[in-house]
């Protein structure tokens, strides 16, 4: 009864729980039975009652996860001392520098098992990110001069589905080497919008994580 009366309590415990059974497993060797075994006397009921599989399990490790992220874009968006293309600089040194990133990474989900997972991913990038914390930078930076565009909404998109799809080896499958010449035409890109704003250290992050990505699967 009492855990019926804190749900909320409930699921932050299996989501917990699972992701510390997927940073040690990984999400594929990790099943149902294993995060029950973890939970302290719970019920498979328990789990299926917040959960209906264990790809929904996955996604709200991802949205806690992700929700830092956001925070981070956020504080980066509403800055006054940065022009738009040093915040879209910024953003991309914060995200791939983050600790949480070797964690994703090391969880290592198959996307090509997961549609939910990825079409999770798909619409937090263009519902959300793109448009509550790219454009308005992107839009700052047509106004100050530093970004040139004249289609800020679709290159807002653009960006973030190149970033966080073509270029997560989670969902092609990447070697370090073709991610390395995948950076390589983003770089082009992006500087053909006026944004020179990747560098040599993000790279060499890139690859570091691909390395993990690659090792863990």
């Amino acid at each position: 009864m009492a855990r019926n009366k804190h749900p909320e309590e409930t699921v932050h415990l299996i989501v917990t729980v699972a992701f510390r059974l997927f940073m040690e497993k990984g999400y594929e060797h990790t099943s149902i039975q294993d995060i029950i075994d973890n939970l302290g006397g719970l019920s498979k009921g328990a789990i299926y009652h917040h959960f209906k599989s264990k790809e929904d399990i996955l996604i709200a490790v991802s949205d806690m996860m992700t929700a830092e992220s956001n925070q981070m874009l956020a504080q980066i968006r509403d800055r006054s001392d940065l022009n738009g293309k040093e915040k879209m600089k910024t953003i991309f040194k914060e995200s791939i520098s983050r600790p949480v990133q070797n964690d994703i990474f090391t969880i290592a989900a198959n996307f090509h098992n997961n549609p939910k997972l990825l079409f999770s991913l798909l619409h937090d990038t263009i519902d959300c990110v793109a448009p509550d914390y790219i454009l308005p930078i992107i839009n700052q930076g047509i106004a100050d001069g530093s970004i040139e565009t004249e289609y800020p909404e679709q290159l807002a998109e653009l960006i973030l589905l190149v970033a966080n799809v073509w270029l997560n080896p989670m969902i092609f499958d990447s070697s370090v080497e073709e991610t390395c010449r995948k950076f390589m035409i983003f770089s082009q890109m992006l500087q053909a919008f006026g944004l020179d704003i990747v560098d040599d250290e993000l790279l060499e992050r890139l690859k570091e994580l691909v390395a993990i990505y690659q090792k863990s699967k």
